[in-house]
């Protein structure tokens, strides 16, 4: 076997960890997401985990070195969603794909449940140094692309950058899923999301992008 054919099947071989180390992640946190919704996160065990995916303990601590871990780990996969969602609408008016994002950011959390999301918003305030959004997030660059797209670069309020103005509505949709979490998801996500989302629509019309930034129902 010549030197050329060892590397194609080491990387096929690195290839296919790979994916099948992505699968056993989503798979261990969609155990503990099922798990959490009839029970408190904290008094569900790594074993009955491991149990409910199909997977061997050691298997766990390979991917993840605590439950901790796993909520901080499992909300990066965030991201990794929003890029699949989004694909394909790279083309879709602004609007569209801020609708889009917003959609996809209210199922995810509503796919975890309010009590898993709390816990991890818990887990975050004992980190004083985390940071959940970062403008380098594929989540905060989707926002901000939309926004500067809208307003063809122009600022969409008098004063505020399109970067400000995609930092205030993410901090804005956050607080809405800490309402939601306080209210113990006794409402839809989905739909409160959207109803804010319709009212900084005619905001942004009113004030400045009316023309880059057309109002749909």
């Amino acid at each position: 076997m010549s030197t050329l054919e060892v590397l194609i099947l080491s990387s096929n071989y690195q290839a296919r960890r790979k994916i099948q180390a992505g699968q056993t992640e989503r798979a261990i946190l969609a155990a503990a997401t099922e798990l959490s919704r009839e029970r408190s996160f904290e008094k569900i065990s790594v074993r009955e985990i491991c149990q409910h995916a199909g997977i061997t303990t050691g298997a766990f601590y390979h991917h993840f070195k605590s439950k901790s871990e796993l909520l901080q780990k499992g909300f990066t996969s965030l991201d990794l969603y929003m890029e699949d969602v989004l694909h394909g609408h790279e083309n879709d008016e602004p609007t569209q794909r801020l609708r889009l994002i917003l959609s996809a950011y209210a199922d995810f959390m509503e796919n975890l449940g309010f009590e898993l999301v709390s816990r991890y918003y818990s887990q975050r305030l004992d980190c004083p140094t985390f940071q959940s959004i970062t403008p380098n997030r594929f989540i905060f660059q989707s926002l901000f692309s939309c926004i500067q797209e809208a307003c063809s670069g122009r600022d969409p309020l008098p004063g505020y950058t399109p970067k400000w103005v995609s930092d205030f509505l993410f901090r804005h949709f956050r607080g809405v899923v800490i309402d939601w979490i306080i209210n113990r998801g006794t409402y839809s996500l989905s739909d409160k999301l959207q109803q804010d989302y319709v009212l900084f629509q005619k905001i942004f019309q009113q004030f400045f992008c009316k023309q880059f930034f057309p109002y749909h129902v």
